[in-house]
């Protein structure tokens, strides 16, 4: 209150107030602000954290009218209620939400000619940019060719080099997975995982044979076994290195399914996960789904972060600076009861690994 006793009236901060904070100038917190051009990390981290400390809330309405822009970022998602989609949706909205910038989401359910439809109906919504999301990095993502705004592709790639996409980097991925195992120790390491003409199969493998021959080893079985990505033939093709007697004490699985199905195989005869045998998969399934805690070892994609990482280069894109080509965005190796053992925390084993 003031001396007369009426509530004083705070003043709402301005885009000179946030510039001064934050000690740089108008237009770099400007760019900041609206996603648009370049600026350092740290910088741009410092404004976003001026202008939430001094709740610097734009006028949208007016800043659209000013700039001629929509602040809208539509969403093609070749699949919305896909497992994997679902947090490079939760990535992506988190990092438009730093730039106050809106989002529409479409859904395309896998049908071309709904996705046909979609593109025309963005289109007519005048948004800024498209963010198109795939199901996966086997997910070949046909171009927008002719979008009035700038297009990048997450979670898939793009079929023109022309385009920018962003998927998860696979081939360090399979380097990470034969890495770790080699460091426990484990020279007969064998490989089951998906279609063998599957982009994300082909890039894991090559990272993982990669890791094999520079520590002087060869792939157990001689080849990896090759099928889809669900645990039954997880189990199927572990019993295949069983039935083989083929010398196995490290498994690269092309996903935690696969991963799941092999341990309940090697736990059937009788041997001990990890002492014996120690797994690796890839996709970090129970942290997206909360189905079962850390039980395998895994390569997590971070798809959050893919998410995020092609919201910022759309920004950008959208301020004109934009880069085509293919950027891989790093993967995390997360340790779990499969190849660093412990008491498996949550449901019983029995119960986890049931097929």
């Amino acid at each position: 209150m003031d001396r007369s006793g009426e509530p004083q009236v705070r003043t709402a901060a301005r885009l000179s107030d946030v510039a001064a904070a934050a000690g740089v100038s108008l237009s770099t917190a400007s760019k900041v602000l609206n996603g648009r051009g370049r600026a350092s990390e740290e910088t741009r981290r410092r404004v976003l954290a001026t202008a939430a400390r001094l709740d610097f809330q734009p006028n949208a309405l007016a800043k659209s009218f000013a700039l001629g822009r929509s602040y809208t970022i539509g969403i093609l998602a070749n699949n919305a209620p896909e497992t994997f989609t679902m947090p490079v949706l939760i990535g992506a909205n988190a990092e438009l939400s730093r730039y106050d910038m809106a989002s529409l989401l479409y859904n395309a359910d896998r049908d071309p000619e709904l996705r046909a439809e979609h593109v025309r109906r963005l289109r007519a919504r005048q948004v800024d940019g498209l963010l198109v999301i795939g199901i996966g990095a086997d997910d070949r993502l046909p171009s927008v060719s002719g979008f009035p705004a700038p297009v990048v592709y997450v979670n898939g790639v793009s079929d023109s080099p022309r385009d920018a996409s962003f998927p998860p980097e696979n081939r360090k991925a399979g380097r990470m997975a034969a890495e770790h195992l080699i460091g426990l120790g484990r020279t007969r390491i064998a490989h089951i995982t998906g279609d063998e003409m599957a982009p994300a199969v082909i890039d894991r493998g090559a990272g993982f044979r990669e890791a094999l021959r520079e520590a002087g080893l060869t792939m157990a079985f001689g080849q990896p076994l090759f099928g889809n990505y669900y645990r039954e033939w997880g189990f199927r093709a572990a019993r295949r290195l069983l039935d083989a007697n083929c010398p196995v004490d490290g498994l690269f699985a092309g996903n935690d399914e696969i991963g799941l199905g092999a341990f309940a195989a090697f736990r059937e005869a009788g041997l001990r996960v990890p002492e014996d045998i120690a797994i690796v998969g890839y996709d970090n399934f129970s942290r997206i789904t909360n189905l079962q805690k850390r039980v395998l070892t895994t390569v997590d994609p971070n798809l959050e972060t893919v998410g995020s990482a092609a919201v910022r280069h759309l920004l950008r894109a959208i301020g004109g600076d934009a880069e085509p080509g293919v950027h891989s965005v790093d993967c995390t190796l997360v340790e779990g009861y499969s190849t660093v053992g412990g008491t498996p925390p949550g449901a019983p084993v029995e119960v986890v690994f049931s097929l």
